[in-house]
């Protein structure tokens, strides 16, 4: 009778007992180290789509803190409520759009409908009279972003071979934060040629949310999906049971990683207390959308071909920097270096942990999966960043971040205990 157990086979070396190694299906298999996969093209649409859309985003973003605080007289913790339940809605309704995509077996529709309902939203930040509506208006532009955000990467994840998803996750994060320094970028431009006039800003930011709509409608074809294939409900037990462990794992670090990173509002927040003029402070977000843009990319293909595992603490020790640079700010050099650092952060982890849900989902619950994915690590962004919010208004800003590098050092310690077993299959996408 064979000794050999069916999905195992020996592996015996001269100096070990024999031991078994899984033989790991096509997608959880570690990467080519030299693959030599073409991009696709669906992906460079994807990657411009959201470099326009972040466009017009973040030239609203980037000085709706100030326009909070200065126009609208908000608090601190009001600013971080408001950006926390914003966050967490946009995070929370990606399961629902995730798992519509899935049971329709259709993407760029909920696709579209969420950059068009995005760029609907921008003309309401011009219209406000109140921290109230401002809350309005950034709750259904974050809908926004929720409904596109899971079919969006399940798209991605469609269009790319397994060997390069790290890179190709890379690269659209990559150009989306190309956008998301080219927006605060020409907010700062227009405040100074408009005289500090916010709304006239906000009006203008609807122009590249039309644009990127109107390139993914015409620039982009889904994958042909076979139609015999038989309409399920995605969150039946049956179909749940196919996320196993090795995906709650990535969704549990995904949450530890949003715990100790609340909100970048409180980055423009820190620029404004240590003397950037107030013109200036969109630049301050262009930087770490510099920083994260040259990075996200680079590390996206480094993810190929590397241990996660030291990419994830390795991101974890560059936001500990950046928090206590931040902590012990005396000047608006000092606030440069700790948001460029922030930056570097979001360049290592953050396409990462969306390449790490694509290899460990079922093909036809990949949205379904990026859904509980963003929808725990909207509800850890609600809790960072009104916690953030009072420590800063009770304490001062130097104790929000040092709080920051405390729960990174915590979450470094715990995913350096947490080690893998290496005999097991799920293991093999953390080492």
């Amino acid at each position: 009778m064979s000794n050999t157990i069916p999905g195992l086979q020996a592996k015996v070396t001269q100096n070990q007992p024999a031991a078994y190694c899984v033989t790991m299906p096509p997608d959880m298999r570690p990467a080519n180290k030299n693959p030599s996969y073409r991009m696709p093209a669906g992906v460079w649409v994807l990657g411009f789509v959201s470099l326009l859309m972040d466009i017009s985003s973040e030239m609203i973003h980037s000085l709706l803190p100030l326009f909070m605080v200065k126009a609208l007289g908000a608090s601190a913790l009001t600013v971080g409520l408001i950006e926390g339940l914003a966050e967490a809605t946009a995070l929370i309704v990606r399961i629902f759009s995730g798992t519509l995509s899935d049971y329709l077996g259709r993407r760029k529709g909920l696709t579209v409908f969420g950059y068009a309902l995005g760029t609907f939203s921008k003309p309401l930040f011009a219209l406000a009279q109140s921290a109230g509506f401002i809350l309005g208006a950034r709750l259904l532009d974050r809908l926004a972003k929720g409904i596109r955000g899971a079919p969006r990467d399940a798209l991605l994840t469609d269009l790319t071979p397994p060997a390069i998803r790290g890179a190709a996750f890379g690269l659209r994060q990559s150009l989306d934060t190309v956008g998301a320094f080219i927006g605060p970028l020409l907010g700062a431009l227009l405040m100074l040629l408009w005289a500090n006039d916010f709304r006239a800003v906000f009006w203008f930011a609807v122009i590249p949310g039309v644009a990127s709509v109107a390139l993914l409608v015409f620039g982009l074809r889904e994958p042909a999906r076979s139609s015999s294939t038989k309409r399920e409900n995605p969150i039946r037990r049956g179909n749940l049971r196919q996320l196993d462990a090795s995906y709650w794992r990535v969704v549990g670090l995904g949450a530890v990683f949003t715990l100790a990173r609340f909100s970048e509002a409180f980055l423009v927040l820190r620029a404004m207390q240590c003397g950037i003029p107030l013109a200036l402070i969109p630049l301050v977000m262009a930087e770490m959308s510099l920083v994260y843009s040259l990075s996200a990319w680079p590390f996206g293909r480094l993810s190929d071909r590397m241990s996660h595992r030291r990419l994830l603490a390795l991101g974890l020790a560059v936001l500990i920097a950046a928090d206590l640079v931040l902590a012990s700010c005396e000047h608006w050099g000092v606030v440069l270096a700790g948001v460029a650092l922030w930056g570097l952060h979001m360049g290592i982890t953050q396409g990462l942990l969306s390449a790490m849900v694509s290899k460990t989902a079922p093909e036809k619950l990949r949205g379904t999966a990026f859904g509980f994915f963003h929808v725990v690590s909207g509800l850890a962004m609600l809790l960072a960043s009104v916690a953030a919010g009072l420590l800063w208004d009770r304490l001062g800003a130097p104790a929000t971040f040092l709080a920051g590098a405390l729960f990174c050092i915590a979450a470094l310690i715990a995913l350096a205990l947490n080690r893998p077993c290496r005999s097991r299959p799920s293991d093999q996408i953390y080492r």
